[in-house]
């Protein structure tokens, strides 16, 4: 058989090969699919005393840091993957697991800056303003615990209460607020004034 026996042959042509264009939905479904895969299920965040606390997924990547432990044990068969927080107290991870949580459902206003109060419940919403209106030591916690499982959001917020604590205070007043104690003499004090003199004019 040929051509000229065969009309037909002669329109028979290969299959084509799928262009870039035709693929990139195909695959954009595989990766969906797969980030689907990833942010169900639950984690065990496991605090420094040993406490475990199970968390959404979608909820538990708002850390960058437990994002990127889980993207390590993606292979893993386990339903629940356990990640090791060992800078972090039970007491202040409970904390840190409410704000994700919410943050979820209410994203945080983002935080001008400089502060334009400081007055929290002014900068971002009440429930925000509310989780920050705890003891120092605790406040001070929460930023290490922010810094370490790097959440920006929580981060931002955290620091933010510091500074409002802060503005508009005189030295002396941002001493007593955070228990400070002056190891400067009044002389030596009086000496930083003038030389800083520069930084207290309008």
């Amino acid at each position: 058989l040929n051509a000229r026996s065969n009309p037909n042959i002669s329109h028979c042509k290969p299959p084509a090969t799928p262009t870039a264009t035709q693929l990139s939905p195909l695959l954009s479904t595989t990766t969906q699919t797969t980030n689907m895969e990833v942010d169900s299920g639950t984690v065990n965040l496991v605090s420094k005393e040993g406490d475990t606390f199970p968390v959404d997924i979608e909820v538990a990547r708002m850390s960058e840091l437990v994002k990127g432990m889980l993207e390590d044990d993606a292979d893993d068969d386990e339903e629940a993957t356990e990640i090791p927080l060992p800078n972090v107290k039970s007491t202040v991870l409970k904390k840190v697991i409410e704000f994700c949580k919410h943050h979820r459902s209410e994203p945080m206003t983002e935080i001008e800056k400089p502060l334009k109060s400081a007055a929290m419940a002014e900068v971002v919403q009440k429930w925000y303003a509310d989780f920050v209106n705890v003891e120092q030591v605790l406040l001070f916690e929460l930023i290490l615990a922010a810094n370490y499982m790097d959440i920006k959001p929580l981060l931002d917020l955290t620091c933010a209460t510091v500074a409002s604590m802060i503005k508009g205070k005189t030295p002396e007043e941002i001493r007593k607020t955070f228990n400070i104690a002056n190891d400067f003499s009044p002389e030596e004090e009086a000496q930083v004034r003038e030389e800083n003199k520069w930084c207290e004019e309008p």
